[in-house]
Protein backbone atom coordinates (compact mmCIF):
# COMPACT_ATOMS: atom_id res chain seq x y z
CA UNK A 1 0.00 0.00 0.00
CA UNK A 2 2.62 2.57 1.17
CA UNK A 3 6.19 2.47 1.05
CA UNK A 4 7.83 4.96 3.49
CA UNK A 5 11.26 5.19 2.51
CA UNK A 6 14.10 4.09 0.42
CA UNK A 7 17.85 3.94 -0.76
CA UNK A 8 21.23 3.90 -2.73
CA UNK A 9 22.48 1.17 -4.76
CA UNK A 10 25.43 -1.24 -4.16
CA UNK A 11 26.41 -1.62 -8.00
CA UNK A 12 27.28 2.29 -7.39
CA UNK A 13 30.29 2.98 -4.98
CA UNK A 14 31.05 6.44 -6.46
CA UNK A 15 29.58 9.91 -4.93
CA UNK A 16 26.18 11.14 -6.03
CA UNK A 17 27.19 14.79 -7.92
CA UNK A 18 26.57 17.47 -6.08
CA UNK A 19 22.66 18.93 -6.83
CA UNK A 20 21.83 21.67 -8.89
CA UNK A 21 19.39 24.28 -8.18
CA UNK A 22 15.95 23.16 -9.06
CA UNK A 23 12.12 24.32 -8.49
CA UNK A 24 10.67 22.07 -6.08
CA UNK A 25 8.61 19.29 -8.08
CA UNK A 26 10.93 19.77 -10.96
CA UNK A 27 13.07 16.73 -12.75
CA UNK A 28 16.93 17.13 -11.86
CA UNK A 29 20.02 15.83 -13.76
CA UNK A 30 20.19 11.88 -13.36
CA UNK A 31 22.71 10.75 -11.59
CA UNK A 32 25.88 9.77 -13.99
CA UNK A 33 26.84 6.16 -12.77
CA UNK A 34 23.86 3.80 -14.04
CA UNK A 35 23.71 -0.01 -13.77
CA UNK A 36 23.25 -2.32 -16.43
CA UNK A 37 20.07 -2.77 -18.41
CA UNK A 38 19.67 -6.23 -17.64
CA UNK A 39 19.37 -5.22 -13.14
CA UNK A 40 16.73 -2.48 -14.13
CA UNK A 41 14.38 -3.96 -16.10
CA UNK A 42 13.59 -7.11 -14.03
CA UNK A 43 13.60 -4.26 -11.11
CA UNK A 44 10.83 -2.51 -13.54
CA UNK A 45 8.79 -5.90 -13.48
CA UNK A 46 9.36 -6.60 -9.79
CA UNK A 47 8.37 -3.19 -9.31
CA UNK A 48 5.08 -3.70 -11.06
CA UNK A 49 4.68 -6.77 -9.70
CA UNK A 50 4.42 -5.10 -6.25
CA UNK A 51 2.52 -1.91 -7.53
CA UNK A 52 4.66 0.50 -6.29
CA UNK A 53 3.17 2.93 -8.24
CA UNK A 54 -0.52 2.91 -6.81
CA UNK A 55 1.20 4.71 -4.06
CA UNK A 56 4.19 6.59 -4.34
CA UNK A 57 2.76 8.31 -7.89
CA UNK A 58 -0.17 10.94 -7.68
CA UNK A 59 -2.05 10.38 -10.64
CA UNK A 60 -1.24 12.81 -13.60
CA UNK A 61 2.19 13.75 -11.53
CA UNK A 62 6.09 12.41 -12.35
CA UNK A 63 6.35 9.20 -11.43
CA UNK A 64 7.59 8.04 -7.95
CA UNK A 65 7.51 11.50 -6.91
CA UNK A 66 5.21 10.57 -3.59
CA UNK A 67 3.19 12.73 -1.81
CA UNK A 68 -0.13 10.63 -2.85
CA UNK A 69 -2.41 11.19 0.50
CA UNK A 70 -3.32 7.73 1.93
CA UNK A 71 -6.66 8.35 4.45
CA UNK A 72 -6.54 5.75 6.91
CA UNK A 73 -8.59 5.47 10.43
CA UNK A 74 -6.14 6.95 12.10
CA UNK A 75 -5.56 9.93 9.96
CA UNK A 76 -4.07 10.90 6.46
CA UNK A 77 -0.05 9.54 5.87
CA UNK A 78 1.97 10.63 3.09
CA UNK A 79 3.82 8.66 0.65
CA UNK A 80 7.48 9.48 -0.13
CA UNK A 81 9.46 10.85 -2.90
CA UNK A 82 11.51 7.70 -4.06
CA UNK A 83 12.67 9.22 -7.03
CA UNK A 84 16.75 9.17 -7.00
CA UNK A 85 17.15 12.99 -5.92
CA UNK A 86 19.90 12.79 -3.25
CA UNK A 87 17.88 15.80 -1.61
CA UNK A 88 14.34 15.18 -1.35
CA UNK A 89 14.24 11.04 -3.17
CA UNK A 90 16.76 8.19 -2.44
CA UNK A 91 19.97 9.37 -4.05
CA UNK A 92 21.97 9.39 -0.99
CA UNK A 93 20.68 4.93 0.06
CA UNK A 94 22.54 2.20 -0.03
CA UNK A 95 21.26 -1.37 -1.50
CA UNK A 96 21.86 -2.88 2.30
CA UNK A 97 19.59 0.57 3.72
CA UNK A 98 17.09 -0.30 1.06
CA UNK A 99 16.85 -4.07 1.57
CA UNK A 100 16.91 -3.29 5.43
CA UNK A 101 13.95 -1.19 5.18
CA UNK A 102 12.04 -3.95 3.19
CA UNK A 103 13.25 -6.40 5.54
CA UNK A 104 13.05 -5.12 8.65
CA UNK A 105 10.34 -1.83 8.11
CA UNK A 106 12.44 0.45 9.39
CA UNK A 107 13.78 3.64 7.54
CA UNK A 108 16.92 4.20 6.55
CA UNK A 109 17.54 6.23 9.90
CA UNK A 110 16.23 3.26 12.13
CA UNK A 111 12.53 4.87 12.81
CA UNK A 112 9.55 1.91 12.80
CA UNK A 113 7.55 2.17 9.56
CA UNK A 114 3.90 2.75 9.36
CA UNK A 115 2.17 -0.75 7.87
CA UNK A 116 0.38 0.79 5.90
CA UNK A 117 3.67 0.37 4.05
CA UNK A 118 3.16 -4.07 3.30
CA UNK A 119 6.62 -4.24 4.87
CA UNK A 120 4.53 -7.48 6.70
CA UNK A 121 4.99 -8.61 3.05
CA UNK A 122 7.56 -7.26 1.58
CA UNK A 123 9.91 -8.86 4.24
CA UNK A 124 9.53 -12.22 2.12
CA UNK A 125 10.86 -10.45 -1.07
CA UNK A 126 14.33 -11.90 -1.50
CA UNK A 127 18.00 -9.98 -1.11
CA UNK A 128 18.31 -10.26 -5.56
CA UNK A 129 14.73 -9.03 -5.98
CA UNK A 130 15.11 -6.02 -3.30
CA UNK A 131 18.67 -5.01 -5.14
CA UNK A 132 16.80 -5.17 -8.41
CA UNK A 133 13.69 -2.79 -7.63
CA UNK A 134 16.54 -0.51 -6.02
CA UNK A 135 18.13 -0.71 -9.13
CA UNK A 136 15.15 0.20 -11.21
CA UNK A 137 14.43 3.15 -8.53
CA UNK A 138 17.52 4.91 -9.24
CA UNK A 139 17.11 4.85 -12.79
CA UNK A 140 14.09 6.44 -13.03
CA UNK A 141 14.13 10.74 -13.50
CA UNK A 142 14.86 12.23 -10.30
CA UNK A 143 12.20 14.78 -8.77
CA UNK A 144 13.01 17.49 -6.39
CA UNK A 145 10.26 17.45 -4.15
CA UNK A 146 10.06 17.15 -0.74
CA UNK A 147 7.89 14.42 1.14
CA UNK A 148 5.13 15.58 3.20
CA UNK A 149 4.87 15.19 6.69
CA UNK A 150 2.12 12.68 8.28
CA UNK A 151 -1.17 13.90 9.32
CA UNK A 152 -1.64 11.28 12.16
CA UNK A 153 -4.63 11.87 15.30
CA UNK A 154 -3.19 11.63 19.04
CA UNK A 155 -1.79 9.31 19.57
CA UNK A 156 -1.18 6.94 16.66
CA UNK A 157 1.27 9.67 15.88
CA UNK A 158 3.43 8.00 18.31
CA UNK A 159 5.58 6.18 16.28
CA UNK A 160 6.61 3.97 19.52
CA UNK A 161 2.94 2.82 19.86
CA UNK A 162 4.16 0.68 16.76
CA UNK A 163 6.52 -1.47 18.98
CA UNK A 164 3.42 -2.97 20.09
CA UNK A 165 2.05 -3.72 16.74
CA UNK A 166 5.17 -5.08 15.29
CA UNK A 167 4.79 -7.99 18.41
CA UNK A 168 1.28 -8.76 17.48
CA UNK A 169 1.46 -8.74 13.74
CA UNK A 170 5.06 -8.95 12.10
CA UNK A 171 6.66 -11.55 11.54
CA UNK A 172 9.91 -10.70 10.09
CA UNK A 173 11.81 -13.13 7.25
CA UNK A 174 12.31 -13.69 2.93
CA UNK A 175 10.05 -16.47 1.75
CA UNK A 176 11.25 -20.02 2.66
CA UNK A 177 9.82 -22.47 -0.22
CA UNK A 178 7.77 -25.51 0.93
CA UNK A 179 9.43 -28.53 -0.40
CA UNK A 180 6.29 -30.72 -0.64
CA UNK A 181 4.88 -28.39 -3.31
CA UNK A 182 5.71 -27.45 -6.73
CA UNK A 183 8.13 -24.95 -7.81
CA UNK A 184 4.95 -23.54 -9.32
CA UNK A 185 3.10 -23.53 -6.15
CA UNK A 186 5.99 -21.88 -4.45
CA UNK A 187 6.50 -18.88 -7.07
CA UNK A 188 2.84 -18.25 -6.89
CA UNK A 189 2.85 -18.37 -3.17
CA UNK A 190 5.84 -15.84 -3.22
CA UNK A 191 4.29 -13.47 -5.46
CA UNK A 192 1.12 -13.51 -3.77
CA UNK A 193 2.43 -13.72 0.00
CA UNK A 194 5.27 -11.10 -0.95
CA UNK A 195 5.47 -8.75 -3.45
CA UNK A 196 1.58 -8.81 -4.21
CA UNK A 197 1.12 -8.08 -0.52
CA UNK A 198 -2.88 -9.64 -1.26
CA UNK A 199 -3.73 -10.38 2.53
CA UNK A 200 -3.47 -6.99 3.17
CA UNK A 201 -7.25 -5.96 1.51
CA UNK A 202 -8.08 -9.71 1.67
CA UNK A 203 -7.97 -10.37 4.96
CA UNK A 204 -10.18 -8.85 8.01
CA UNK A 205 -8.21 -5.81 9.72
CA UNK A 206 -9.45 -5.35 13.59
CA UNK A 207 -9.34 -1.50 15.01
CA UNK A 208 -5.65 -1.20 15.51
CA UNK A 209 -5.36 -1.96 11.55
CA UNK A 210 -4.01 -5.60 12.12
CA UNK A 211 -4.67 -9.11 10.80
CA UNK A 212 -4.45 -12.28 11.82
CA UNK A 213 -2.47 -15.25 10.18
CA UNK A 214 -4.95 -17.46 10.78
CA UNK A 215 -7.52 -15.26 9.32
CA UNK A 216 -5.85 -15.03 6.02
CA UNK A 217 -7.27 -14.13 2.93
CA UNK A 218 -11.27 -15.08 4.39
CA UNK A 219 -11.80 -11.39 3.16
CA UNK A 220 -12.50 -7.86 4.70
CA UNK A 221 -13.63 -4.16 4.48
CA UNK A 222 -11.00 -1.85 3.12
CA UNK A 223 -10.79 1.09 5.29
CA UNK A 224 -11.69 4.59 3.56
CA UNK A 225 -12.35 2.78 0.49
CA UNK A 226 -15.67 1.90 0.97
CA UNK A 227 -15.22 -1.71 -0.50
CA UNK A 228 -14.96 -4.89 0.05
CA UNK A 229 -11.96 -7.26 -0.61
CA UNK A 230 -13.99 -10.56 -0.74
CA UNK A 231 -12.91 -13.95 1.19
CA UNK A 232 -10.69 -16.21 -1.38
CA UNK A 233 -10.96 -19.13 0.80
CA UNK A 234 -14.74 -19.52 0.97
CA UNK A 235 -16.63 -20.51 -1.85
CA UNK A 236 -19.77 -18.70 -0.56
CA UNK A 237 -17.74 -15.75 -1.81
CA UNK A 238 -14.91 -15.48 -3.97
CA UNK A 239 -13.29 -19.11 -3.18
CA UNK A 240 -11.21 -20.18 -5.91
CA UNK A 241 -11.17 -23.67 -5.29
CA UNK A 242 -13.74 -24.54 -8.55
CA UNK A 243 -12.76 -22.19 -10.85
CA UNK A 244 -10.93 -23.28 -13.69
CA UNK A 245 -7.07 -21.57 -13.65
CA UNK A 246 -7.97 -19.76 -16.61
CA UNK A 247 -10.96 -18.03 -15.39
CA UNK A 248 -8.68 -17.38 -12.59
CA UNK A 249 -5.79 -16.28 -14.64
CA UNK A 250 -8.14 -14.01 -17.09
CA UNK A 251 -9.45 -11.95 -13.77
CA UNK A 252 -6.08 -11.07 -12.74
CA UNK A 253 -4.70 -10.46 -16.02
CA UNK A 254 -7.16 -8.62 -17.43
CA UNK A 255 -9.86 -7.97 -15.46
CA UNK A 256 -12.51 -9.78 -17.14
CA UNK A 257 -13.54 -13.64 -17.24
CA UNK A 258 -15.78 -15.91 -17.80
CA UNK A 259 -16.41 -16.54 -13.75
CA UNK A 260 -16.47 -12.59 -12.89
CA UNK A 261 -15.27 -8.60 -13.56
CA UNK A 262 -12.95 -6.86 -11.39
CA UNK A 263 -14.09 -3.09 -10.55
CA UNK A 264 -12.45 -0.59 -7.44
CA UNK A 265 -9.17 -0.98 -6.18
CA UNK A 266 -9.15 -4.33 -7.97
CA UNK A 267 -9.19 -3.07 -10.72
CA UNK A 268 -6.58 -0.33 -9.82
CA UNK A 269 -4.46 -3.14 -9.01
CA UNK A 270 -4.87 -4.98 -12.43
CA UNK A 271 -3.81 -1.77 -14.81
CA UNK A 272 -1.16 -0.68 -12.53
CA UNK A 273 0.19 -4.62 -12.00
CA UNK A 274 -1.09 -7.08 -12.61
CA UNK A 275 -1.36 -6.80 -16.56
CA UNK A 276 2.39 -6.66 -16.61
CA UNK A 277 3.83 -9.50 -15.32
CA UNK A 278 3.98 -13.02 -17.59
CA UNK A 279 1.87 -15.70 -18.15
CA UNK A 280 4.33 -18.11 -16.39
CA UNK A 281 3.83 -15.61 -13.17
CA UNK A 282 -0.24 -15.01 -13.55
CA UNK A 283 -0.58 -19.03 -13.73
CA UNK A 284 1.61 -19.73 -10.91
CA UNK A 285 -0.55 -17.23 -8.56
CA UNK A 286 -3.43 -18.58 -9.76
CA UNK A 287 -2.60 -22.39 -9.00
CA UNK A 288 -1.58 -20.64 -5.41
CA UNK A 289 -4.70 -19.09 -4.78
CA UNK A 290 -6.76 -21.96 -6.01
CA UNK A 291 -4.86 -24.30 -3.51
CA UNK A 292 -6.22 -21.98 -0.70
CA UNK A 293 -7.92 -24.18 2.32
CA UNK A 294 -11.67 -23.58 1.94
CA UNK A 295 -12.81 -22.43 5.07
CA UNK A 296 -16.86 -23.45 4.43
CA UNK A 297 -18.35 -25.03 6.86
CA UNK A 298 -21.97 -26.70 6.10
CA UNK A 299 -23.63 -25.03 2.63
CA UNK A 300 -21.59 -23.33 0.25
CA UNK A 301 -24.59 -20.62 -0.34
CA UNK A 302 -24.52 -17.83 1.93
CA UNK A 303 -28.12 -18.14 4.13
CA UNK A 304 -30.96 -16.03 3.76
CA UNK A 305 -34.37 -15.63 5.59
CA UNK A 306 -37.46 -15.38 3.71
CA UNK A 307 -38.20 -11.72 2.34
CA UNK A 308 -40.75 -10.47 5.16
CA UNK A 309 -44.01 -8.72 3.73
CA UNK A 310 -42.81 -5.48 4.80
CA UNK A 311 -40.10 -6.14 2.27
CA UNK A 312 -42.21 -7.51 -0.37
CA UNK A 313 -42.88 -4.20 -1.90
CA UNK A 314 -39.32 -3.54 -2.09
CA UNK A 315 -38.86 -6.03 -4.10
CA UNK A 316 -41.35 -5.75 -6.14
CA UNK A 317 -40.12 -1.79 -6.95
CA UNK A 318 -36.46 -3.57 -7.85
CA UNK A 319 -37.96 -5.69 -10.05
CA UNK A 320 -39.73 -3.47 -11.67
CA UNK A 321 -36.39 -0.83 -11.48
CA UNK A 322 -34.12 -3.77 -12.80
CA UNK A 323 -36.47 -3.92 -15.49
CA UNK A 324 -36.37 -0.66 -16.61
CA UNK A 325 -32.41 -0.34 -16.13
CA UNK A 326 -30.75 -3.21 -15.80
CA UNK A 327 -32.04 -6.18 -17.85
CA UNK A 328 -30.85 -4.98 -21.16
CA UNK A 329 -27.04 -5.32 -20.43
CA UNK A 330 -27.94 -8.50 -17.35
CA UNK A 331 -30.61 -9.75 -18.91
CA UNK A 332 -34.28 -10.58 -17.83
CA UNK A 333 -33.20 -13.57 -15.69
CA UNK A 334 -29.86 -12.43 -14.82
CA UNK A 335 -27.74 -14.56 -16.80
CA UNK A 336 -25.84 -11.86 -18.48
CA UNK A 337 -24.07 -11.62 -21.42
CA UNK A 338 -20.21 -12.80 -21.66
CA UNK A 339 -17.55 -11.66 -21.06
CA UNK A 340 -18.91 -8.29 -21.67
CA UNK A 341 -21.77 -8.03 -19.77
CA UNK A 342 -21.38 -10.59 -16.37
CA UNK A 343 -24.09 -12.86 -14.95
CA UNK A 344 -25.71 -11.51 -11.78
CA UNK A 345 -27.52 -14.89 -11.10
CA UNK A 346 -25.38 -17.15 -9.56
CA UNK A 347 -23.02 -14.47 -8.68
CA UNK A 348 -21.04 -14.94 -4.96
CA UNK A 349 -20.01 -11.28 -5.26
CA UNK A 350 -23.90 -10.01 -5.69
CA UNK A 351 -25.16 -12.15 -2.73
CA UNK A 352 -22.12 -12.00 0.21
CA UNK A 353 -22.55 -11.55 3.55
CA UNK A 354 -21.41 -7.73 2.81
CA UNK A 355 -23.76 -5.97 0.22
CA UNK A 356 -21.32 -2.66 0.14
CA UNK A 357 -19.93 -3.75 -3.31
CA UNK A 358 -22.69 -4.08 -5.64
CA UNK A 359 -24.35 -0.77 -4.13
CA UNK A 360 -21.61 0.96 -4.61
CA UNK A 361 -21.60 -0.59 -8.10
CA UNK A 362 -25.06 0.73 -8.88
CA UNK A 363 -24.74 3.94 -7.18
CA UNK A 364 -21.05 4.93 -8.84
CA UNK A 365 -20.98 2.44 -11.47
CA UNK A 366 -17.46 1.35 -12.94
CA UNK A 367 -15.19 -0.15 -15.75
CA UNK A 368 -12.65 -2.72 -15.70
CA UNK A 369 -9.45 -2.19 -16.53
CA UNK A 370 -8.30 -1.60 -19.76
CA UNK A 371 -5.38 -3.74 -20.66
CA UNK A 372 -3.23 -5.14 -23.26
CA UNK A 373 -5.51 -8.32 -23.74
CA UNK A 374 -8.83 -6.62 -23.18
CA UNK A 375 -8.35 -2.69 -24.29
CA UNK A 376 -11.60 -1.82 -24.63
CA UNK A 377 -13.71 -3.27 -21.77
CA UNK A 378 -17.62 -2.56 -21.68
CA UNK A 379 -18.48 -0.85 -18.23
CA UNK A 380 -21.46 0.05 -15.75
CA UNK A 381 -23.19 3.49 -15.46
CA UNK A 382 -23.55 5.06 -12.33
CA UNK A 383 -27.28 5.56 -11.38
CA UNK A 384 -26.67 7.95 -8.04
CA UNK A 385 -28.05 10.64 -9.67
CA UNK A 386 -30.99 9.34 -11.46
CA UNK A 387 -32.15 6.65 -8.62
CA UNK A 388 -32.62 7.57 -4.58
CA UNK A 389 -31.83 5.69 -2.16
CA UNK A 390 -34.63 3.67 -1.64
CA UNK A 391 -34.54 3.04 -5.50
CA UNK A 392 -31.71 1.55 -5.05
CA UNK A 393 -32.20 0.07 -2.37
CA UNK A 394 -35.30 -1.74 -3.73
CA UNK A 395 -33.08 -2.63 -7.23
CA UNK A 396 -30.33 -4.45 -5.18
CA UNK A 397 -32.45 -6.41 -3.09
CA UNK A 398 -34.12 -7.58 -5.56
CA UNK A 399 -30.94 -8.65 -7.75
CA UNK A 400 -29.62 -10.07 -3.88
CA UNK A 401 -32.43 -12.07 -3.77
CA UNK A 402 -33.93 -13.43 -7.06
CA UNK A 403 -32.83 -16.27 -9.36
CA UNK A 404 -31.61 -18.28 -6.75
CA UNK A 405 -29.65 -15.92 -5.12
CA UNK A 406 -29.21 -15.55 -1.27
CA UNK A 407 -28.39 -12.51 -0.20
CA UNK A 408 -30.09 -10.45 2.29
CA UNK A 409 -31.94 -7.59 1.54
CA UNK A 410 -30.22 -4.35 1.99
CA UNK A 411 -31.76 -1.05 4.06
CA UNK A 412 -32.43 2.58 2.36
CA UNK A 413 -29.97 3.72 5.50
CA UNK A 414 -26.98 1.11 4.08
CA UNK A 415 -27.22 3.12 0.85
CA UNK A 416 -27.13 6.50 2.48
CA UNK A 417 -23.88 5.93 3.85
CA UNK A 418 -22.47 4.52 1.14
CA UNK A 419 -23.83 7.89 -1.32
CA UNK A 420 -22.51 9.82 1.34
CA UNK A 421 -18.74 8.37 2.02
CA UNK A 422 -18.31 8.41 -1.82
CA UNK A 423 -19.31 12.29 -2.76
CA UNK A 424 -16.20 13.83 -2.94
Amino acid sequence: MLAIGAPEAAWSQARTPAPTAAAPGVLVAAPKAAPAPSIVDRGRYLAQAGDCIACHTIPGARIFSGNRPMPTPFGTLYSPNITPDPETGIGRWTADEFYRMMHTGRGRDGKLLYPAMPFASYTRVTRADSDAIFAYLRSVPPVRLPSRDHDLRFPYNNRALLIGWRTLYFDEGEYRPDPSKSAEWNRGAYLVQGLGHCAMCHTPINALGGSSEARAFQGGLIPMQNWYAPSLTSNREAGLGDWELKDIMDLLQTGVSNRGTVYGPMAEVTFNSLQFMTDADIRAMAVYLKSLPNTDTGSTEPGRAPIRAAEQQMYSQGQRIYAQQCASCHGAQGKGKLPHYPPLAGNRSISMTSAVNPIRMVLNGGYPPGTRKNPMPYGMPPFAQSLNDNDIAAVVTYIRTSWGNRGAPVTVREVNVLRSATVE
